[in-house]
Formats: structure tokens, C-alpha cells, sequence
């Protein structure tokens, strides 16, 4: 389903972001540069003019001194890491470098523990007692699912991109894919979810032929994503799929932000159903989440309490839709990041 370049063509582009931002050495899962893409930095052919510096992989914040009409948004999930243990990490370089390059929130919360509650709670807004359910991480089946209304039925365009997943909105768990970090697959009235809960190969070919939908969320295998890998493995994927991301059409073009956060902190406290939404003293309630776009100046820091109920408030903001549950009782990122 890819295109695909050779391996060499795809680290050449982590390359040019490896520049200025530190990032680690190439890894074998990343998405390749579309075929016909233009490379970083280059000009597209909706270029601004040519006074107007365009955001790139090199250079993808800051760009623009007031925020376009964002029409995507793409978040990406990673695991089990408290802030604490990822920004300014030996083991996180290019994360670390991208906080100083974009933006980050320094006081945002998960909402509870376990894993999956988190990936309900931010895509749906249900509040912590309709979470009890989930706190099992259970499979999707009776007693583990929800006819609530998600962010993946509000009406605009939607993918999931689920690295290491078998096949469309797979409902078990696979080699390095776990389900429970699929939440289309938890929603009983989503019922596009086998042609938009894709295996992440499909994010390449979407990115070459400018098909990126309105909202996508992205999931790395459970190496990738921190939660049976290192901080190094994570960060070295992210170095080398977010440069495909941010040298797209759609990022370049001032019409795309990407948000990278954790479903939840560890140590501390840690307890299976703690309430974590507004907990500023356990650490395992306090997780980094970045914030990169063409209009988030460089280094930029907040330490305004933000949650996953406010990530879901903002991508509903940004894309003009209705808030859902408790999306509605916490700010938005949007002026703290000027989206």
C-alpha cells in the first residue's frame, strides 16, 4: 500500500531535521518520503511568496506570526512515560530538541490509569465514572465498549493509524499491536471504523497524494510508543516519522498541527483508576505534551492546566466542531500555543 523510496532517500530526509534539532539515527519502521513529494524545505506548488519564510522539517514552528485556518490535526500517542522522564532526557535528543524548537505544555495531565481509559476519555470526553469500565484494558466486546459519541463521528474526515495492525479496525490484540490503544475499535456506533481505522502504512500514500483527513490519530507499536520499548526507541521513531509528516504538502502549506502526547505518566503514585485530570503533585498524573505548528513560536511554554479533555476541546475547536462531554469544562490549547 506504501510508496516507497529506498531506505537511504527516507533517512536522507531525517537527516535534515537530524540537523537542527538533534535527532537520533534512523529506524527501520518509519514512514518513507511520498513519491513526488517535494523535499524539506523546498517549495510546493501552492508556495507562499517567496517573502514569506514556509514551514518545513527543518524549521516547522515559527513561521508564521498568526495562525492559519487549521484543517488538520493529527495527534500522536505514545506510552507510559511521566514528563519528567522524557524532556531534556539523554535518552529523548530529538524530542528534546523539538520542545525547544515548537512548543510544550509543562503542567498537562492524563486523566486516570490505566491505558485505555485515557484513549476513551480524550477522543469522547467521558467523564471519570463512565471510565470504570475501561480500567481493565479489556478488548473491545460487551462490557468493554461505548455507544458514546467520539471525535470520530463529529462529521469530518477521520483516520486512525495503527502501526503494526493486521488489518482495518483489527479488534484483538497482534504481535507489537495492542487494540486497546485503538480507540475507533472501543465505539459501538462508529461504523466507519474498517475503512478509517487503517494499518499505519497507509498514512504514506495518504501524505503523497494530499489525502490527509481533518483529524488523525496516530499509534506506533508497542516498541515504538515507549510502553514495551525505550525512550530511545520512541524517540529515534519519531525522528524519523515525523519528517514525513512535517515535510508534507499539508504541514508546509501552514494548514496542519501535530500534537505528540503520553496516555499516561508512571512511578509516583501510580494507581489503577486514581483521578488525574487537575493532579499537579503524582507525577504519574503528569505527562509532556508538545505542540508543533507553523504559527507556535519557538520555545514556547505553558503552565496552564491542560488535560486530554482539553486536547479533545482544542482539535473540536480548530476544526469548528461541537464539544464533546467534558471537553466543554476545561480550556483549550489554541491562545497558549497561538493555533
Amino acid at each position: 500500500m506504501m510508496v516507497m523510496r529506498t531506505r537511504l532517500a527516507a533517512c536522507a530526509l531525517g537527516a535534515a531535521i537530524v540537523a537542527l534539532l538533534g535527532a537520533a539515527a534512523c529506524s527501520s519502521q518509519a514512514v518513507p518520503t511520498p513519491a513526488g513529494s517535494t523535499s524539506a524545505g523546498a517549495s510546493s506548488a501552492t508556495a507562499a511568496p517567496a517573502s514569506v519564510p514556509q514551514a518545513s522539517a527543518s524549521h516547522p514552528c515559527g513561521m508564521q506570526a498568526e495562525p492559519a485556518a487549521y484543517r488538520h490535526v493529527i495527534w500522536i500517542w505514545m506510552e507510559n512515560h511521566s514528563s519528567g522522564t522524557i524532556v531534556g532526557s539523554a535518552q529523548a535528543p530529538y524530542l528534546s530538541a523539538l520542545a525547544r524548537e515548537c512548543g510544550l505544555a509543562t503542567n498537562y495531565h492524563n486523566i486516570t490509569h490505566p491505558s485505555l481509559p485515557n484513549y476513551v476519555a480524550a477522543t469522547s470526553g467521558l467523564s471519570y465514572s463512565a471510565l470504570q469500565g475501561f480500567l481493565a484494558d479489556c478488548d473491545p466486546g460487551a462490557g468493554c465498549d461505548t455507544s458514546a459519541p467520539s471525535i470520530f463521528g463529529q462529521g469530518e474526515t477521520w483516520k486512525a493509524y495503527e502501526e503494526s495492525m493486521p488489518s482495518g479496525c483489527y479488534p484483538g490484540n497482534s504481535g507489537e499491536y495492542a487494540v486497546r490503544h485503538n480507540p475507533p475499535a472501543y465505539y459501538t456506533t462508529l461504523h466507519s471504523c474498517s475503512s478509517d481505522d487503517v494499518p499505519y502504512s497507509q498514512l504514506a500514500t495518504d501524505l503523497a497524494h494530499d489525502q490527509l483527513p481533518a483529524f488523525s490519530f496516530i499509534t506506533p507499536n508497542l516498541i515504538d510508543d515507549m510502553h514495551d520499548g525505550t525512550v530511545a526507541d520512541g524517540d529515534t521513531w519519531l525522528s524519523r516519522n515525523l519528517s514525513a509528516i512535517l515535510g508534507s504538502t499539508e504541514y508546509r502549506d501552514g494548514s496542519t498541527v501535530v500534537f505528540i502526547t503520553w496516555d499516561e505518566g508512571e512511578d509516583g503514585g501510580y494507581a489503577s483508576g486514581e483521578s488525574c485530570a487537575t493532579n499537579t503533585t503524582d507525577v504519574s498524573c503528569h505527562v509532556a505534551t508538545l505542540v508543533i505548528s507553523p504559527s507556535t513560536k519557538a520555545g514556547t511554554r505553558s503552565g496552564a492546566l491542560f488535560n486530554h479533555y482539553s486536547l479533545l476541546a482544542t482539535v473540536e475547536q480548530l476544526l469548528g466542531l461541537p464539544k464533546l462531554g467534558l471537553a466543554a469544562a476545561y480550556p483549550t490549547m489554541t491562545k497558549a500555543f497561538n493555533l
